[in-house]
């Protein structure tokens, strides 16, 4: 059989993937954070012939797992706001980036997966037939379903002619709000067809623009800014509203007005704390009392087995997605929903309220005022007692690890808080004044926080990035993939582990189903972890500095040191053991 290129390609100029990477640039892909397979070789072919060619493309990023591709993805969206190009292997790498395509779905952040499939052609009919062992076991019915649940669009590029519009309803798609990933499969075959440069169509941004959240219905401002206006115990709840500055801004301006006490609840981009109208991170005791509540940019306010609102309080959503149709049950009170711009809707709102304020309304908001400071006042004399108490030996208190963390930081170094069970004390202990400097992740999948960081670093290299973590998220995280990057590439990031030997979370959750159960008299949680390891030595073997920590009084020069070798170019891991399950 005649298997020459020339009878198998059906057009001279370039192949497919040749245009693909051509097109990637065009929709602002800047980097492919890549995990090589077999299926990758017409794109790895292409990318030297680009080189050699002097042409641009994205800059390929080499990540040893597929977790830290994704993550990485979602540091660089966050901090920009654009998404950028995963490529991963078939079904096992697509498999492997589920977890974060979850986070990074609940997380409203872009980004273009995109994975080869298995070819389909088994007799050497095309260039890019089959030719290995795995290409006969890696062909899965349906290959989206592994990500599907989190994703926004999905499609397999069935030629090479449409790959940039493809390309351009991929990118127009991840970067509409709500923001999320999108998946893109393409097999070898057609990777290999070879277009004219005059058979593939290029699109523009403009032709294929994202859409934009707007602001409100001006009814539906006016009748809120009445609700506003004759309210007595006004709150409002966020919980992402710091993605974006002018978010954080409206909601101070708009607290500061009327009197509203804020709470940020199982927050995920921090609002900033400054504000003398913020209260804290749980509304729980204040929700009951509220006979008027902004629930703005947050999916969960609180925990309705905890708490009661007031059936008669009046509860209006603002949000670009008030109804969370990504989550078949969401029940919470709603008598308005206001789709859009959170922070375009609150300025709308202030303007309706201070056009109709009266001097009752401003003498009521005052008052409100000072009970506010009073609140935050308590709040942070609790946060300082907490600090006090430094542990002991073994045990250090996570509150006072994290203060002297907050003593070394900038305004604008970023927060990676993937401390579960200790993510409270990151949060009393390092407070933010900027918008988006504090993170968690949307979503529920552990093992986001180390390549979070490199993509943030990677995204504003003069940052300092800080992985907050305890020892369980550490394992999730596949730690030798991400100090395997960060010596690569030269991202220094800075990893403080809270060592507390186990899965916290798993004992309280036993415990809360269970408070005098077996498991409890029995002290068997099924939760205890190694607890003689040494994670410096992961972060040594690709030349991180590590140390470890187990002495209060140790605690201060330990992360000076810490920080020092991260400002100065080097990544550095504190492991810090503190207080046991």
């Amino acid at each position: 059989m005649d298997t020459s290129v020339a009878r198998k390609t059906n057009v001279p100029d370039f192949a497919t993937a040749y245009y693909l990477l051509e097109g990637l640039k065009e929709i602002g892909v800047d980097y492919l954070f890549c995990n090589f397979g077999t299926d990758h070789a017409p794109i790895i072919d292409e990318m030297a012939h680009r080189r050699r060619r002097g042409e641009p493309m994205p800059t390929v990023v080499r990540c040893p797992h597929e977790n830290t591709a994704a993550h990485m993805a979602a540091g660089y969206a966050l901090v920009t706001g654009r998404g950028q190009g995963v490529l991963v292997h078939v079904d096992v790498g697509t498999a492997n980036t589920a977890n974060g395509m979850h986070n990074l779905f609940r997380s409203r952040l872009p980004v273009l997966l995109m994975a080869g499939k298995a070819p389909y052609t088994v007799n050497d009919e095309l260039v890019g037939s089959r030719d290995t062992y795995v290409h006969f076991v890696q062909e899965p019915f349906d290959q989206a379903s592994l990500v599907r649940p989190y994703l926004k669009w999905e499609w397999t590029l069935p030629s090479g002619v449409v790959v940039k519009e493809a390309l351009r309803r991929a990118a127009s798609i991840m970067q509409s709000e709500p923001c999320g990933p999108v998946y893109l499969m393409m097999q070898r075959e057609t990777l290999t067809q070879h277009w004219r440069a005059d058979e593939i169509r290029r699109y523009t941004g403009e032709q294929f623009a994202a859409t934009s959240a707007g602001g409100a219905d001006p009814e539906l401002v006016a009748a809120l800014a009445d609700k506003i206006l004759n309210a007595e115990n006004p709150i409002l709840i966020t919980g992402y509203a710091g993605r974006h500055e002018r978010g954080s801004h409206a909601i101070d301006a708009l607290a500061q007005f009327a009197g509203i006490a804020v709470y940020e609840a199982n927050m995920t981009n921090n609002i900033s704390h400054d504000s003398p109208c913020f209260v804290g991170f749980t509304a729980d005791k204040a929700v009951p009392d509220a006979d008027v509540g902004l629930l703005v940019d947050v999916d969960v306010p609180w925990f309705p087995s905890d708490v009661q609102p007031n059936d008669k309080a009046f509860w209006a959503h603002i949000d670009i997605d008030t109804l969370k149709p990504g989550s078949p049950m969401w029940t919470f009170p709603g008598n308005m929903r206001m789709q859009g711009d959170s922070g375009r809707i609150l300025d709308q709102v202030l303007h309706a309220l201070k056009a109709k304020a009266t001097p009752r309304f401003k003498e009521a908001a005052a008052t409100r005022l000072k009970h506010i400071k009073a609140v935050r006042d308590e709040r942070i004399a609790r946060a300082a007692k907490l600090a006090a108490d430094k542990g002991r030996p073994g045990a250090i208190n996570p509150h006072y690890l994290t203060a002297e963390l907050a003593k070394l930081l900038d305004d604008q170094d970023m927060i990676f808080n993937e401390g579960v069970t200790n993510a409270a004390a990151v949060l009393m202990q390092i407070p933010r004044r900027v918008p988006n400097t504090t993170v968690r992740a949307g979503g529920g999948g552990l093992g986001w926080s180390g390549g979070t960081a490199l993509g943030a670093k990677l995204a504003a290299p003069d940052r300092l990035a800080v992985q907050i973590c305890g020892d369980g998220g550490f394992y999730f995280g596949n730690p030798s993939s991400v100090f395997a990057v960060a010596q690569q590439y030269k991202l220094p990031i800075l990893t403080v582990v809270m060592d507390n030997t186990g899965w916290n979370a798993v004992k309280q959750s036993v415990l809360r189903v269970y408070p005098e159960g077996e498991a409890k008299s029995a002290n068997g949680f099924e939760a205890e972890l190694a607890p003689n390891v040494h994670f410096t030595k992961v972060a040594e073997a690709f030349g991180a500095y590590g140390e470890e920590v187990s002495d209060p009084a140790e605690v201060p020069a330990a992360l000076a040191r810490c920080v020092k070798e991260v400002r100065g170019s080097r990544a550095a891991l504190l492991h810090a053991r503190v207080t046991r399950l």
